[in-house]
């Protein structure tokens, strides 16, 4: 035991001999493969076939940010805001997840291969360059082996909640920089170069918020858990780090702000911004911390499914071996700072996890929570409190990095041997399996041919069928494949609600849409009256809508036969029902001739 405690140095940088260059490139190459393995499917016969499966509808609203943003460089447009989306009131991209951090730079790719490869090419190489960027941080900064610190480094991109986000989340997958903007803190605190590493802070700062400011906040608590932990362990280190800190940290700040006041600006004050985001209780089940996800070797679809909210919100599922692996590891190390820290990040991180009130295997034990009390703050009111198990991976990674060093240093056979038993154990089961991807379903003719431009004007909008909504966004892909040539009616997206702006997904429904949606649920025709076709143009007028669309759906005869109630006779071309109501009466003209159309 006296060796494995003897094998942990405090934090601090390491200069690595350049002789271990070619183990770096290895262990990133290894990385990249392990990422292009899970990815296999979405790059089998080119990502523009490729859905994956479980994303839902968000693979479709990524790749329309990364149109969106793509478009608004070639043209010049402020790329923080949009129309083609909600037409007229359009969508704050600021106030949502468009990682113009990527989608601005890989722009050209956007151009050259369309927003489906941009996808693939994020997903597949951030989730690489995560793992390297930690593998960087714990070998820099931890007395560990390059060997120890890969299994560290895969751990933080590979863990369960980083393969949940994976499959539809680049804004909590894709994390490379968070390691760089530690690494750049604890060198801060270091006191060589307070002044310059500040700088370099601020503008690493500054790029994550262009990646996704969730991640921030939640690597921001965890930052904060790790220095209270370190500084009770070791206060005479935490005071000498007090004036570098102070020196070089509000240079950083300063900077930062200085260069995100705009956009933050637009996020919270420009149009369609909102205040905070709406959701429901969203803790961990207490069972999820021990319990295994879908996508890991030994995962249970219906374990999973029962403890979490989604498929892409297993944000826990370390399983039992881990859990009891990594108290070991405390408990062996505790004589350390770093190992007293990690403790605090993994207890308070999972704690905050579990929301308002601790809910065991779907069961309120009524015992508070302590997010009860931090859920109440600024901008954590819009987090969802089971991500903060997030804060847990980079724990466990630094943890399994040190126990695989201790191991390695150790001289005692039987410590070897137990590690190596209890490591495969808890690993092992947590291996992702590929994400599972399906074929895209076709667009119709009508917007990849060009069709479409016969029914609308400049700046007029299109109205599709349902109208496309969180639950439901295939009307962006056809959007995309028309070259965003249009805007459309409502959408996927955040933006307010109410007349207190409270953050919502999808727009504010107009009574035509919902009457549709209704349709759509139930597959009933309701029975229409005058009301509801006035209704229907008075609807068309605010969206600015010159055609109808109704593309195929499996409640496609109840729609059909609802808008031919509100509408009037359609005609069917490029694969769908269009109606055309442009000058507002409702009755479907055919393009070719200018006459009314049958129904077909």
């Amino acid at each position: 035991m006296t060796a494995v405690r003897e094998s942990v140095a405090p934090i601090r940088a390491i200069a690595l001999p350049r002789s271990g260059r070619t183990l770096d490139a290895l262990v990133c190459g290894a990385f990249l493969a392990a990422s292009l393995l899970l990815y296999r499917g979405l790059w089998w016969g080119g990502p523009g076939g490729r859905y994956l499966v479980d994303s839902g509808q968000d693979q479709r609203q990524w790749e329309w940010f990364f149109a969106v943003t793509a478009r608004a460089v070639a043209h010049g447009e402020n790329p923080l805001t949009t129309t083609l989306q909600n037409h007229p009131d359009g969508v704050n991209l600021m106030a949502n997840t468009s990682m113009p951090g990527l989608s601005i730079p890989l722009a050209p790719i956007t151009w050259l291969f369309g927003p489906s490869a941009t996808w693939a090419i994020v997903l597949t190489f951030g989730l690489a360059a995560t793992a390297a960027a930690w593998y960087y941080l714990i070998s820099r900064h931890l007395d560990v082996s390059r060997p120890a610190a890969a299994l560290g480094g895969a751990f933080c991109a590979f863990a369960p909640p980083m393969i949940s986000h994976a499959n539809a989340h680049p804004n909590l997958a894709v994390l490379f920089v968070i390691p760089l903007i530690i690494d750049r803190l604890l060198r801060v605190a270091g006191g060589l170069r307070p002044i310059r590493d500040g700088i370099l802070l601020g503008l690493l700062t500054t790029y994550q918020i262009f990646l996704g400011e969730e991640a921030l906040l939640l690597a921001s608590t965890g930052i904060a858990l790790f220095a209270i932990g370190y500084a009770c362990a070791e206060p005479a280190a935490a005071r000498a780090a007090l004036r570098p800190l102070a020196r070089g940290v509000p240079i950083g700040a300063a900077l930062c702000l200085v260069l995100v006041a705009y956009p933050l600006w637009w996020q919270f004050n420009g149009p369609q911004s909102y205040t905070n985001l709406l959701h429901g209780p969203a803790g961990n089940d207490l069972a999820a911390l021990s319990a295994y996800a879908d996508r890991s070797l030994a995962g249970d679809i219906d374990v999973s499914s029962r403890l979490s909210m989604n498929r892409t919100e297993e944000n826990a599922f370390f399983g039992w071996p881990l859990l009891l692996l990594a108290l070991a590891l405390v408990v062996a190390l505790w004589r350390t700072a770093l190992a007293k820290a990690l403790a605090v990040v993994l207890v308070g991180a999972a704690l905050f996890s579990l929301g308002p009130e601790i809910v065991l295997n779907g069961e309120p034990t009524g015992i508070d929570g302590p997010w009860r009390w931090l859920g109440q703050l600024p901008l954590y009111e819009s987090v969802l409190e089971s991500r903060f198990t997030m804060v847990c991976v980079p724990a466990f990674g630094m943890l399994l990095a040190l126990g695989a060093q201790a191991a390695t240093r150790t001289r005692d056979r039987r410590i070897r041997l137990l590690w190596c038993v209890a490591a495969l154990q808890a690993l092992v089961p947590l291996l992702p399996q590929p994400l599972t991807t399906q074929p895209r379903e076709a667009t119709p003719a009508f917007f990849t041919d060009g069709t479409w431009r016969r029914y609308v004007g400049s700046g007029r909008a299109i109205v599709t069928v349902p109208l496309p909504d969180p639950s439901d966004a295939r009307a962006l892909s056809w959007q995309v494949d028309a070259d965003l040539g249009f805007p459309l009616a409502e959408g996927y997206f955040v933006g307010p609600f109410g007349p207190d702006r409270l953050g919502g997904y999808g727009a504010v429904t107009r009574p035509t849409s919902n009457l549709l949606r209704e349709v759509r649920d139930s597959g009933k025709v309701p029975e229409v009256t005058e009301q509801d076709r006035a209704q229907a143009r008075a609807d068309l007028a605010f969206w600015h809508a010159d055609v109808v669309v109704l593309g195929p759906h499996y409640q496609e005869n109840a729609l059909w036969s609802t808008l031919e109630l509100l509408l009037g006779p359609s005609r069917q071309t490029g694969g769908v029902w269009v109606w055309d109501v442009r000058g507002g009466n409702g009755r479907a003209v055919d393009a070719r001739n200018g006459g009314a159309a049958g129904a077909g």
